[in-house]
């Protein structure tokens, strides 16, 4: 009998001994969450959103003004300086201004007529030669411009296009029909992205490569190149890598590209063969001659890093990252204006990260991992400041546990669910869903695979190394009012807002969304800053390899 009595009270006594335990860590944790403040996030997002930073741009004055706030920020939170006695890592790039001619020359065997530059296309380089030039230069059809082999897909299979113009569709095969049993079926693959069509026509050989524009297919209105036309592009400097580029990049509006296929005596329905297995390319029977002239620019921009070096395994990391760059001074829009803004897009998420960095200095225990914060550059340039980081990492990227990334914030109410961009990739979205669940929420996925989510932010280059990756967003079922406010919401800043200079700062937006998000955020890297945890790629992810590889060595 005593036996058993001495049992009980010794359960009954561990019972509230883990019960004071839960509730002081979930007093801890309703603690490190009020650190979350609106009012302080809004006070960061306007200064960094205000037409004094000039839209961020790189290699600008507006990207002075933006690392000097950063760093300051930083110094002021306590973080110490990420990058030996420095907040900053430079990144070496070039900038390149192209100027188009303002027509392309098309001519068959039976006619010759003109498409209009920014009206029909809109070309690019990435070569920094003074002069460049497309003349009588041969153009083909090539379906979706894939090589994939794990999907037994070659559009290039017998095909030699070395010097000449590829014409190819955005996202992958199969979803301009709605074909659903090729590659991912709805959910874009790297292969549907037209940074990878460019990337592949440039190794076959290529000297030109257009994108047929189609809005639902590129998840953007033909504006959104638009707004680029004949303006400074980035890129990383790679000088001496043996990197091939074409000669000229771009988009071709869907009309204009059925303008050639008539004119070759074909017509649109070749769109629809070339989602058929097997598709071959089709020489178009026509030569394209264009120019542009070319100023390159060679400098450095800069990622900024803070950090909290961790009390019992400072060597693994967990990386925070947003991007602090927009798209500067451009086309001015009905209104005269020209200043780029980015208020959501990424002054929201650069304030994120502070208020972050905030919210972990505020934490009684130091971290036991070292968690870092990376705010970094040309992200709207094609994610290159995150891709020269991986490239060059300043903490090793087997040691490093985990990136959680954050690109454009709720201002408004929050919602009952949060969206995972990438589902079924790793562990990262079972941690996220743990902490959505205790709060009465839900984990939902992204209701637009299609565009390329996964592909489009910074966490990418970090999964492509094999570091597991988590963004996640604010859900569309708003709290009391449903999911058609948050697809209202979505609907009227992808169309109205995003990419534009009225992506501007409003006071009074609540940023109740964004302080939920973070939240979540936050209490997934404490979970892995306070713990042994190693999230793992789930079976199936493309990434799973890579990092399996990267532990061997």
């Amino acid at each position: 009998m005593y036996q058993t009595a001495a049992r009980i009270l010794s359960f009954a006594f561990l019972c509230i001994l883990l019960a004071c335990n839960q509730q002081n860590k979930t007093a801890g944790d309703a603690a490190n969450l009020a650190a979350f403040n609106a009012d302080s996030l809004k006070a960061d997002l306007a200064i960094l959103a205000s037409d004094s930073f000039l839209g961020r741009k790189p290699f600008t004055a507006g990207e002075t003004k933006t690392i000097d706030f950063l760093q300051r920020r930083y110094q002021e939170i306590g973080l110490e300086p990420g990058n030996g006695d420095s907040y900053l890592q430079a990144v070496p790039m070039v900038s390149i201004e192209p100027t188009a001619a303002p027509l392309m020359e098309i001519k068959t065997a039976k006619e010759k007529f003109t498409l209009k530059a920014f009206d029909d296309y809109v070309i690019w380089t990435e070569k920094t030669d003074s002069i460049i030039n497309l003349s009588n230069t041969p153009v083909v059809f090539a379906g979706y411009g894939v090589v994939a082999p794990e999907y037994q897909w070659n559009d290039y299979a017998g095909l030699d296009v070395k010097g000449k113009i590829v014409l190819v569709m955005v996202n992958d095969p199969g979803y301009w029909v709605g074909d659903s049993t090729l590659f991912k079926g709805e959910a874009m693959t790297y292969y549907g992205r037209w940074t990878y069509k460019f990337e592949e026509a440039a190794r076959q050989g290529a000297k030109g490569c257009l994108v047929i524009h189609n809005t639902k297919a590129a998840s953007y209105a033909f504006a959104v190149p638009q707004n680029n036309f004949n303006t400074a592009r980035l890129q990383l400097d790679t000088r001496g890598q043996g990197i091939p580029f074409c000669d000229a990049i771009g988009w071709i509006t869907e009309p204009a590209a059925n303008k050639l296929f008539k004119a070759a005596g074909l017509d649109s329905s070749l769109l629809k063969k070339a989602n058929l297995r097997g598709f071959k390319a089709v020489p178009l029977g026509m030569e394209a001659s264009t120019s542009m002239k070319v100023k390159a620019t060679y400098n450095k921009s800069y990622n900024v890093i803070g950090k909290i070096t961790g009390s019992t395994h400072p060597d693994e990391v967990i990386i925070y990252t947003a991007h602090w760059d927009h798209l500067g001074i451009g086309r001015p829009d009905a209104t005269g204006d020209s200043i780029y803004n980015g208020a959501l897009d990424n002054a929201s998420g650069t304030a994120g990260l502070i208020a972050l960095a905030k919210a972990y200095k505020q934490l009684k225990k130091q971290p036991e991992r070292t968690v870092v914060f990376l705010s970094v550059t040309a992200e709207e340039q094609g994610l290159l400041g995150s891709k020269y980081y991986v490239q060059n990492p300043v903490f090793p990227v087997a040691k490093t546990v985990a990136n959680i990334n954050m690109d454009v914030l709720n201002p408004f109410s929050h919602t009952n669910d949060m969206i995972v961009v990438g589902q079924g990739q790793n562990d990262l979205e079972d941690y996220l869903k743990q902490e959505v669940e205790k709060t009465g929420g839900y984990i939902a996925y992204d209701p637009h695979p299609e565009s390329g989510g996964y592909f489009r932010s910074d966490h990418f280059n970090f999964a492509k190394a094999g570091i597991p990756a988590l963004y996640a967003e604010s859900g569309i079922d708003v709290v009391g009012k449903g999911k058609e406010e948050g697809m209202k919401r979505a609907e009227t800043y992808n169309s109205e807002h995003y990419h534009k200079p009225s992506d501007t700062y409003d006071p009074n937006w609540t940023m109740d969304g964004a302080v939920h998000t973070l939240n979540f955020l936050f209490l997934v890297g404490k979970r892995i800053a306070y713990s042994n945890e190693w999230p793992a790629w789930k079976p199936g992810s493309e990434f799973k390899a890579v990092r399996e590889e990267s532990e061997k060595k």
